[in-house]
């Protein structure tokens, strides 16, 4: 419990603190001592000090020629210092800085999954120096081509190969995945995922500010930064409540002509859970998102989402898993069996990046045999790869035309096998789409492919979605643009740098990011951190929910707010117990925008 105490940053209470400390000061001057001049002075020191963020806030809004709430605060303590009410101004005070103090408190709450994962990153690194340890340095100060050590258990900090004979990774906080993957030397690593195994050295190819999960840090920080629309929309309802209030406390002295009253309207409208809630349950979506591996670029993307009429998918990549797997291995004769041309193709192909290569390293981990190394490998773009596996040389390179997806496997001039590959549909897919177009969804599919491929992935998801097929990327984004003049809310999905033009010109585009950062991603406004085709459901129940809960938060708000200030202009609310019953709003509604963080349904 101490542990929890300390982790609180006592530093944001200290205004309240000296608020308070000031009024029991100022009632033990003027009660016990029966000194007024001491009191007041005690009192309006600590006025002032209290007030003194609202004075900026308000020369801010008025130098911006902007409208805001502060004005009320201000008005209200003025008018709480004119009338002699010092410890009712000296309460709005205590208000102002605990309102502002629960904000500041609340955005570090909501904020907190994102700052774990900037924290995730260690600031120090080891230098791996002739086969030892060298020092510890500063992770920007490492430089590309430099060996570092990683050891069991901690976070590999930057991109890189690895050096090592082999190595077990958690890919999970990039990728999603649940399992573990063995690499062996020459294999690439990247930034952000966990070594499991044992220590481990790195040949780092990307400095710090170019790392894959660097980029994914700036995203955050730019979101965090950014002034979302539903924002703007609370500053437009905050002029309807300034004047709601203002004829409310015009009501009230035109009843009395007493300015206790129009004191205790003031208070009560002091200060408006408008500019309290909302931020905070923005914060609270983005949260949320951050903890399914969504996330969001922009703060305004969670507004979109929201009202999102028509989706746009990519196929490869985003309908379908984007990398292919053997569907079969054709023997050409009896020289070698299936499972041995797997495992002579994954012992060359282990040293290449295509995706074909990845897939047969893939098929080779279940065929029965033993690993075997390749020697002399070499690639030769648009040639193949060549390699000698147990004193033969073998070839692997595309065939002829006519035969799909695949790559033959050579020994001396003769095919002994050819490898054929498919793309998988993803997990749930159809089920997913299925349930995102219940809710009124328009779905289309936007593809490079040929129209019959694209086809038979709609065809074999068992459901009707628009096709447009052998797109170019202009293609995609007139295609955008057609929807738009139709007046509907786009919503982009790839995963490809075919797929920019397009998210961009989506009023909200989204990508998968399974690899390195791509245009694609800088692109997007939502990035996902892996290829599960539920995160979109996800993303965009989170939104709709996130948005539900702020709205709440602001009229529940106004609602409470207009009938506390009723009770003050009828006489039923003094000024004191309207400071209260304020205060208890304002936490009230906060608590509620917290909610926005605590999302573990994807039901939409």
């Amino acid at each position: 419990m101490f542990r929890k105490l300390r982790r609180i940053p006592w530093s944001l209470f200290a205004v309240p603190f000296v608020v308070v400390l000031g009024a029991a000061g100022y009632l033990i001057a003027f009660h016990s001592f029966h000194n007024a001049v001491v009191a007041n002075v005690i009192i309006l020191t600590v006025i002032f000090i209290g007030s003194i963020e609202l004075l900026r806030d308000t020369f801010d809004s008025i130098i911006h020629k902007k409208f805001a709430l502060d004005y009320i605060a201000l008005l209200a303590i003025s008018t709480g210092i004119l009338t002699g009410h010092y410890l009712v101004a000296a309460v709005i005070v205590l208000m102002l800085a605990t309102g502002t103090t629960l904000e500041k408190y609340g955005m570090m709450m909501a904020k907190k999954s994102l700052t774990a994962l900037t924290n995730r990153i260690p600031h120090d690194v080891h230098l791996w120096v002739n086969k030892s340890v060298d020092k510890k340095v500063a992770i920007e100060t490492v430089t590309v081509g430099a060996a570092i050590l990683v050891r069991r258990g901690e976070v590999i900090p930057l991109d890189g190969t690895l050096e090592s004979t082999s190595a077990y990774i958690d890919e999970s906080s990039l990728t999603g995945e649940p399992y573990m993957m063995d690499k062996v030397a020459g294999d690439v690593v990247r930034s952000g995922t966990v070594n499991t195994g044992d220590a481990i050295v790195v040949r780092v190819a990307r400095a710090d500010a170019d790392s894959t999960y660097r980029k994914i840090i700036v995203m955050v920080q730019k979101a965090a930064a950014e002034k979302s629309p539903l924002i703007r929309i609370a500053d437009q309802y905050s002029g309807i409540f300034t004047i709601v209030t203002l004829v409310l406390a015009g009501i009230a002295y035109l009843l009395s002509h007493d300015f206790t009253r129009v004191l205790a309207v003031l208070v009560v409208a002091t200060p408006c859970p408008l500019i309290l809630a909302t931020p905070i349950a923005l914060m609270g979506g983005m949260n949320a998102a951050a903890k399914k591996r969504i996330i969001l670029k922009r703060l305004s993307a969670i507004e979109v989402l929201s009202r999102v009429q028509a989706l746009i998918l990519d196929k490869t990549g985003t309908l379908t898993l984007g990398m292919p797997k053997v569907r079969e291995v054709l023997l050409s004769g009896k020289t070698i069996s299936q499972d041995q041309a797997l495992i002579v193709a994954a012992a060359i192909e282990r040293h290449s990046l295509h995706p074909f290569a990845k897939a047969i390293v893939e098929a080779a981990k279940s065929a029965r045999g033993d690993v075997v190394a390749a020697t002399n490998v070499k690639e030769i773009i648009g040639q193949g790869i060549q390699g000698t596996v147990g004193g033969k040389a073998y070839t692997l390179r595309k065939p002829s035309e006519g035969e799909g997806m695949s790559i033959e496997l050579i020994r001396g001039n003769k095919r002994i096998a050819l490898f054929t590959f498919e793309d998988e549909i993803k997990k749930d897919a159809a089920h997913i789409l299925k349930k995102l177009m219940a809710h009124g969804l328009r779905l289309l599919l936007y593809t490079g492919d040929k129209e019959v491929r694209a086809k038979q992935t709609v065809s074999s998801l068992g459901i009707m979605i628009d096709i447009k097929a052998q797109c170019s990327p202009e293609d995609k984004q007139v295609g955008i643009h057609q929807l738009k003049k139709e007046g509907l809310v786009t919503a982009m999905v790839g995963d490809g740098i075919n797929d920019a033009p397009a998210l961009a010109a989506a009023d909200v585009g989204m990508v998968f990011s399974n690899e390195e950062q791509t245009a694609s991603s800088e692109a997007a406004d939502v990035v996902f951190l892996g290829g599960d085709l539920e995160l979109l459901a996800t993303a965009l129940a989170i939104a709709k929910r996130t948005l539900r809960i702020a709205r709440e938060s602001i009229f529940v708000g106004i609602g409470l707010s207009i009938l506390g200030m009723i009770a003050a202009a009828v006489g039923i609310l003094p000024p004191i117990w309207g400071a209260a019953s304020q205060e208890a709003i304002d936490v009230a509604v906060i608590l509620n925008a917290l909610r926005a963080s605590r999302y573990k349904s994807d039901i939409i």
